[in-house]
């Protein structure tokens, strides 16, 4: 089927304002909400996202992303600088150095190699004057990626053992301090069923990071840690 001669209507519940835009040069779309809406009459319901054909695709406007992460050359947003709004395996051609951040949108994780590998640096909506703000060892940024909100429940089982053996516990909330509750400090696999969580080396919070999807994990190197001492963990929050 064509997509000129194409019209899809999707339900959306996050859009707050009418916006129209390009996907492409051969569609646009149009967010309709509330009295703004010119197809009130027709549908009788706002709160549903129209996919019709742009009439003159040249005079549409590219859509501005919400994601967006600046890293500054200089501590205090000072010197080069450069604007991310996507995954990057490697920075090394945009900056040479990274000792501040701002993010204006999105969650993101940094990382101190190339392909996603060294430290990891978990970094939300905020202004990072200098790298010892987002806790970080360096002044050393090589890739990052950007992860999207998450609205839904939190749930994962750790083990201290490999391959999912051992003795285990399952938790649905931060936990400040591990030990006091799972009386083990080191964690050698874990599955995380619900949720984005956020390994951390010592108790409150404190050393280095690390970043967990949902899935299995049956090795510590899996989350790219060589040592297997986890001192806390929280939920990594993402509701924008």
């Amino acid at each position: 089927m064509s997509y000129l001669n194409a019209m899809k209507i999707i339900p959306t519940h996050s859009v707050q304002r009418v916006l129209s835009y390009s996907i492409c040069t051969r569609l646009c779309l149009s967010v309709c909400l509330g009295e703004q809406c010119p197809l009130q009459p027709i549908h009788g319901y706002c709160g549903w996202l129209f996919i019709t054909p742009n009439i003159n695709p040249r005079d549409a406007h590219a859509p501005l992303s919400p994601f967006k992460i600046i890293f500054y050359e200089g501590r205090n947003f000072q010197g080069r600088h450069w604007e991310c709004s996507s995954d990057c395996m490697d920075t090394f051609r945009h900056f040479s150095c990274c000792n501040s951040i701002r993010v204006s949108g999105g969650h993101w994780v940094a990382y101190e190699k190339p392909h996603y590998g060294g430290y990891q640096y978990i970094i939300g909506p905020g202004e990072y004057p200098e790298y010892n703000s987002w806790m970080g060892f360096n002044n050393c940024v090589r890739s990052c990626q950007m992860y999207p909100p998450y609205r839904g429940s939190y749930k994962m089982r750790i083990y201290n053992r490999p391959d999912m053996m051992g003795h285990t516990m399952e938790f649905m909330d931060d936990c400040p301090n591990l030990y006091d509750r799972f009386r083990y400090r080191d964690i050698y696999s874990c599955n995380i069923t619900e949720g984005f969580w956020i390994f951390y080396e010592h108790p409150n919070y404190r050393g280095r990071q690390y970043f967990l999807r949902p899935g299995e994990y049956r090795a510590c190197g899996d989350w790219g840690c060589h040592n297997p001492m986890v001192g806390s963990f929280r939920r990594m929050r993402t509701v924008m």
